[in-house]
């Protein structure tokens, strides 16, 4: 039987996300921004996550989104959104296509530390590379929607808001599709012995390779709202302390829901951001006792709150079935 909520609810609920923040102030929409695009790069964590391999570079594929992007934007002139965001998307899963089929070999530890190494890499490349602004990057141009500009502060965010509530949702939707597929299972069970998986006839190689370049796509897409969202881009988005924040929400939402990861990752911002302004000195020892508040209480991340509880009725049902049908038999 198939769990979770049904597509079109889930379509639903990103149409009303969407409508929902016309209500918000504004520095919620910029907040919510935020936290929908390191939810599209955490869920392509959470991807890979489910073959047991856990990528500590992620900002190699985010900066690459995003570098490609601001390039193609201050060439070509291409300021619209939607295309930037598909351009990010591009970028993110060619050089995952490159990446993916050589990193796939590795596992465990040697997995996440070589994705780590080759994130830094592309970081020093670019602190090196005066063309591209060097250390201090370079900046773009305000982003249209569809030939629309918005000059009003608050149209602007809104904006940007919707299209990274949608992006993120369709993502959410189409990895919660994955998660129930051939490919999906297949996925946990590379993660639980890839030799017995080898046997059945099926490549874990492939396997990984796929999840890889699913969050490669995901993590260009984000790259490319990030850029959008500051309209300036440097080194710092392939540093490895970024891929640690993406990380950091992967490992509060755990690998058993999709909704789970857009609440983990909205509760950091919220986290952060009230640390940062009450807190300013120590909010990252805020953030550090949050972490490990939900590691000791919740190990296996916030969707197991509900994820756990749906098992735990489904048992109980089934307990109860099969007792009443020995009850009558008897």
């Amino acid at each position: 039987m198939k769990q979770g909520l049904h597509p079109l609810t889930m379509i639903a609920l990103v149409a009303a996300a969407t409508l929902f923040g016309r209500a918000l102030p504004t520095w919620t929409l910029s907040l919510a921004t935020i936290a929908a695009s390191n939810a599209l790069i955490a869920l392509g964590i959470v991807v890979l996550a489910r073959t047991g391999n856990v990528s500590f570079g992620q900002g190699l594929f985010f900066a690459a989104g995003g570098y490609g992007v601001a390039l193609i934007a201050n060439a070509w002139g291409l300021t619209d959104a939607v295309a930037q965001v598909i351009i990010g998307a591009v970028c993110g899963g060619l050089l995952g296509l490159v990446i993916g089929p050589l990193i796939a070999r590795y596992s465990g530890i040697f997995f996440g530390m070589l994705t780590l190494a080759l994130s830094m890499v592309l970081y020093g490349a670019l602190v090196k590379t005066t063309a591209l602004g060097g250390s201090d990057g370079f900046n773009v141009g305000r982003p249209s929607l569809f030939g629309m500009v918005f000059t009003d502060t608050r149209e602007a965010d809104f904006m940007l808001y919707a299209v990274s509530v949608v992006t993120t949702g369709f993502a959410g939707i189409a990895a919660t599709i994955l998660f129930r597929s051939e490919l999906g299972l297949a996925s946990l069970a590379v993660r639980e012995n890839n030799l017995r998986v080898e046997y059945l006839g099926i490549s874990a190689n492939r396997v990984i390779t796929i999840n890889f370049v699913i969050a490669a796509v995901f993590a260009g897409a984000s790259g490319a709202f990030a850029l959008m969202a500051q309209r300036h881009i440097d080194p710092q988005f392939a540093y490895w302390t970024t891929s640690g924040e993406f990380v950091f929400v992967a490992v509060l939402a755990g690998y058993q829901s999709v909704a789970a990861v857009f609440v983990a990752s909205m509760a950091l911002e919220l986290v952060r951001s009230f640390s940062n302004l009450y807190l300013p000195n120590t909010w990252q020892l805020v953030l550090g006792v949050f972490l490990l508040c939900v590691i000791l209480f919740l190990p296996r991340g916030i969707g197991s709150l509900w994820v756990g509880n749906r098992r735990q009725k489904r048992r109980a049902t089934a307990a109860t079935s099969i007792a009443t049908e020995e009850g009558a038999a008897s």
